[in-house]
């Protein structure tokens, strides 16, 4: 029996835990404009589902998630559509060939039937992926005022010297940018978004950084391109049977609410607090997943370590993730709250003036 399988016998205190991962997912998507999969899919991993599968179903119940969360930013002028697109032409090269080598992996049963080498390469790739996203994140935070327009200017202004033709103008994010770098930071994104549903995290600074997109835009372009790659994922991913409805489900119930106390939140909390925030959470998925990795090893019989050994290492991978979701659900919500108060507290006094 494979864990998976052993997932499948679902009870309700597995159903509430995937649903707090699509809450606090969710949260996170409209927070910082991303899928919020750096949290879900190394969750749904923590309670025994195949990193293919975790993926493969996370991207799908992105696609849909998405579609909520761009229409919430493009009420609020945040689309860039036309970039989305031309975002999306390599994209979904970059997505078609990230499922192709998940694929290829699961495929490798060598070594045991519960895919122990798709899972340690989904591992290592999180490690490496959101260890290079989260330390800048971090440092940028820490000197926020110091360096955010400045960071901003100088690589932005650099790049738009590179005058590689054809230009294109994108009047929402106003810049002028080369087709063919948006074609890398395309591709690069829908490389990471099919390898482990984390395209944002790349997405999201690329705009932002390279092109000179103000942040707000940025989210929002990103969630809109989101929809395109995420249901493009999901068909390639559910064709090979890598994607498990049940898990989609649960995921949209905890998300579907997340995503509108996420957008709020993004509006009410300074852009500081955002990243540090988001820096802190992805550093601590960073460690949860950088924890299992010997667990796969082990099982792979490159190291010896034993049983007891190895079930600490999960439980306590397990206990640090689903932590840093509820720490930084609940700094996010308490800021929610608050403005809300205030907001109620200024209107009923502004109510109580005119009468």
């Amino acid at each position: 029996m494979t864990g998976f399988e052993s997932f499948i016998d679902i009870d309700v205190y597995a159903a509430l835990d995937v649903i707090f991962l699509g809450f606090v997912g969710g949260v996170l998507s409209g927070f910082i404009g991303t899928g919020g999969a750096f949290f879900m899919t190394p969750g749904m991993m923590n309670l025994g589902v195949p990193g293919v599968i975790a993926v493969g179903s996370n991207i799908t119940h992105k696609f849909g998630k998405a579609i909520m969360g761009a229409k919430r930013h493009g009420e609020l002028g945040h689309v860039d559509k036309k970039l989305g697109l031309y975002m999306l032409i390599t994209a979904v090269i970059g997505v078609r060939l990230a499922v192709w080598i998940n694929k290829e992996l699961a495929m490798k049963t060598s070594v045991g039937e519960d895919n122990v080498v798709g899972d340690l390469y989904i591992s290592v790739l999180y490690v490496v992926v959101l260890s290079f996203i989260s330390i800048p994140m971090l440092i940028d935070a820490l000197n926020f005022e110091k360096k955010k327009n400045r960071s901003r200017r100088s690589i932005a202004g650099l790049l738009a010297k590179i005058r590689l033709r054809p230009l294109i103008y994108f009047k929402t994010a106003d810049v002028t940018l080369s087709f063919w770098l948006i074609a890398i930071i395309g591709l690069l994104t829908g490389f990471l978004a099919g390898s482990i549903g984390v395209g944002g995290f790349l997405g999201v600074p690329a705009m932002i950084y390279i092109f000179g997109v103000p942040t707000a835009v940025a989210a929002g372009t990103e969630l809109f391109l989101a929809i395109f790659m995420g249901a493009w994922g999901a068909v390639n991913y559910a064709w090979s049977g890598y994607v498990d409805l049940r898990l989609v489900f649960l995921l949209y119930l905890g998300s579907m609410t997340g995503i509108y106390v996420g957008v709020y939140g993004m509006r009410v909390v300074k852009e500081r607090m955002i990243r540090m925030i988001t820096g802190i959470i992805i550093a601590i998925c960073v460690v949860s997943r950088a924890v299992s990795i010997p667990v796969y090893l082990t099982r792979m019989e490159y190291l010896h370590l034993s049983p007891h050994t190895v079930e600490i290492l999960m439980v306590t991978s397990k206990f640090v993730l689903f932590s840093s979701g509820t720490v930084g659900v609940t700094v996010i919500l308490l800021y929610v709250v608050r403005a809300y108060r205030r907001g109620r507290a200024l209107r009923r006094l502004l109510k109580n003036n005119n009468h």
